[in-house]
């Protein structure tokens, strides 16, 4: 059963309303809208390609610079969470829809974000001539692909592992779907979202630089925010303007941590699965601030229940009980509606595939897909090495932060400056340390790789870490588990399905990060792996379109065959074993 003795934004019915703490509340939405309006309204000035601005380099355009990326980071991030709850829900719930959606986001999430920045720059611009929305969209649409994949698959994993008995409690009760949804399954699935939501925010911060700062297909287009502000500092080899950018993205990354993700971890605690409470739960200022705040009361009265009870009355008159009706006549509508969606997806695949066709026709040979394959395994030895390494270091440091709440109180926003941290802001010193040493790039590109995505694997491991009912490890200790019996006995099992949502998001990161950790340029000097990263971020930058088709549909493959070869099978694992059943 779920906890029902943590805090919620609800005050004591016996409140006497509203007061100061509401004002404030009320102060800080409307700021919120403000600072909206305000940023967003630059992004549809007028924008000629043929003629790019100059990005303006000096200190005070810092907070705007700021402001402008953090809208980006939040706009990506609210289509990241409707999408990865749609399909992950889908998948999920509907064998015929997983057999599309899974393999779908495998090659998706292979495809590197640069790949999506050069399929879709011009798409945006033509969807949006004269404005510069249409650049907008394409960086929003680039950050997107950088944080949605993990909460697609960690949504996907809570969905499937949520105890049977839960699931028969409400069929037993005769639950909608909406009403399962809404009471039953989002509830049990919102620590490990919350948790990957965090990780994958930060993911978006790591993508940042290639998102602002666009150079593909000969254009060199930056847009007015940190992300490109630290793209023009390491052209120039400014340390100061890098450093300034650098101290600017980790004062946002600590406020987002207090204002939001803390409270939300706060929220979330009380859809725990246990049958006892730990006597040590998460605290944050911002949530106990807010629980005295007689507003939220008010919209859950007025607002969300009404709300939620029309929405409920409506399901129930489009979708009535099965005692009533066949339950294949309720199902044909969105079967129509998912075979015209994949009708008109099959189509826009076929049409990129001619495309490609067209494009690489006569101007390849054997010699070079042979090269830029042997590239890619290359590239793939660097991602297993990060992914073994990664894993040996940070489960054990993940456990540990998940069964300490007071240490995960100051770990989490570490954690999450190491994973929102650009690995390109670590180039003046690595490049340094690197030349000094006499290291070569082919080794060291593996701990720039680490650095971009091993955190996945930690983030995923201090969640799973968390969700131990209490009562078990009360059990464990009641039996003396100590060292290898409780990791074997309880510990492993408890952590293995949210470790391989770690290991299998961090492996296709990894790819993705290799653009940039296997060619690293600071101002005059260039060091570069071997590698199949270095090989599209060549290419790219000079918009060579059929190579840059060959090493993305090579990096796709090798991705594509390691999640079907290996991550799928775990999560297949962890679901047929490792369910609290």
């Amino acid at each position: 059963m779920m906890k029902s003795t943590s805090p919620q934004l609800v005050v004591d019915s016996d409140r006497p309303g509203f007061s100061w703490i509401d004002g404030l509340v009320l102060l800080i939405l409307f700021g919120a809208l403000w600072s909206l309006m305000h940023f967003g309204q630059g992004m549809l000035v007028a924008f000629d390609p043929a003629s790019v601005p100059e990005l303006d380099f000096s200190t005070s355009q810092i907070p705007y610079y700021a402001g402008r990326t953090l809208l980006r980071m939040w706009i990506a991030f609210g289509f990241s969470l409707l999408f990865a709850i749609s399909l992950g829900y889908l998948a999920a719930k509907n064998l015929a829809a997983r057999a599309v959606i899974l393999p779908a986001l495998d090659v998706l999430q292979s495809v590197p974000v640069l790949g999506f920045l050069s399929a879709t720059v011009a798409g945006f611009m033509a969807l949006f001539p004269g404005s510069l929305l249409g650049v907008e969209c394409a960086a929003i649409f680039a950050i997107f692909t950088g944080q949605v994949w993990n909460m697609a698959f960690g949504f996907y994993h809570s969905m499937v592992t949520i105890p049977s008995d839960m699931q028969e409690a409400a069929s037993t009760y005769g639950l909608s779907r909406w009403q399962r949804f809404r009471t039953v399954e989002l509830p049990a699935s919102a620590h490990s979202l919350i948790w990957n939501s965090m990780m994958s925010f930060g993911g978006g911060w790591f993508f940042v630089a290639q998102s602002e700062a666009i150079s593909v297909m000969n254009k060199d287009i930056k847009l007015p925010g940190l992300g490109s502000y630290m793209a023009s500092a390491i052209e120039k080899g400014d340390n100061h303007a890098a450093l300034l950018a650098v101290v600017a993205m980790l004062v946002l990354i600590l406020v987002s941590d207090q204002l939001i993700w803390r409270p939300l971890m706060v929220w979330a605690d009380k859809f725990k699965i246990e049958l006892t409470e730990s006597g040590l739960t998460p605290t944050s200022w911002v949530f106990d601030l807010l629980s005295g705040a007689y507003v939220f009361t008010w919209l859950a009265l007025h607002l969300w229940q009404p709300l939620a009870d029309a929405l409920d009355q409506a399901l129930r008159r489009i979708s009535p009980s099965k005692r009533r009706t066949r339950p294949d006549a309720v199902n044909w509508p969105l079967r129509i509606l998912g075979l015209a969606f994949a009708a008109w997806l099959g189509y826009e695949v076929i049409i990129g595939v001619f495309a490609a066709i067209a494009a690489l026709h006569g101007a390849l040979d054997a010699a070079v897909v042979g090269h830029v394959v042997w590239l890619g395994f290359l590239t793939l030895l660097r991602v297993l090495a990060m992914t073994v390494l990664a894993t040996l270091i940070w489960t054990p440091i993940g456990v540990w932060i998940g069964f300490h709440p007071k240490v995960a109180r100051f770990a989490q926003p570490l954690a999450q400056i190491g994973a929102s941290f650009p690995v390109n802001m670590t180039f003046p010193i690595v490049v340094g340390l690197f030349v000094a040493s006499s290291t070569p790039m082919n080794w060291g590109s593996i701990l720039l790789i680490a650095m971009g995505t091993q955190w996945y694997i930690l983030f995923n491991v201090i969640a799973g870490a968390m969700a131990i009912p209490n009562e078990l490890k009360e059990v464990a200790s009641i039996y003396g588990l100590r060292q290898w019996k409780l990791w074997r006995t309880l510990i492993l099992p408890a952590i293995f399905p949210f470790w391989v949502t770690g290991a299998c998001t961090a492996a296709g990161g990894a790819w993705n990060a290799s653009i940039v950790a296997e060619y690293a340029t600071w101002g005059d000097t260039t060091l570069k792996a071997d590698g199949l990263g270095a090989f599209i971020a060549e290419v790219t930058k000079r918009g060579d379109t059929p190579l840059i088709i060959v090493s993305i549909a090579v990096m796709s493959l090798f991705v594509v065959l390691m999640n079907k070869l290996v991550w799928r099978r775990l999560y297949a694992y962890a679901e047929r074993r490792f369910r609290l059943d």
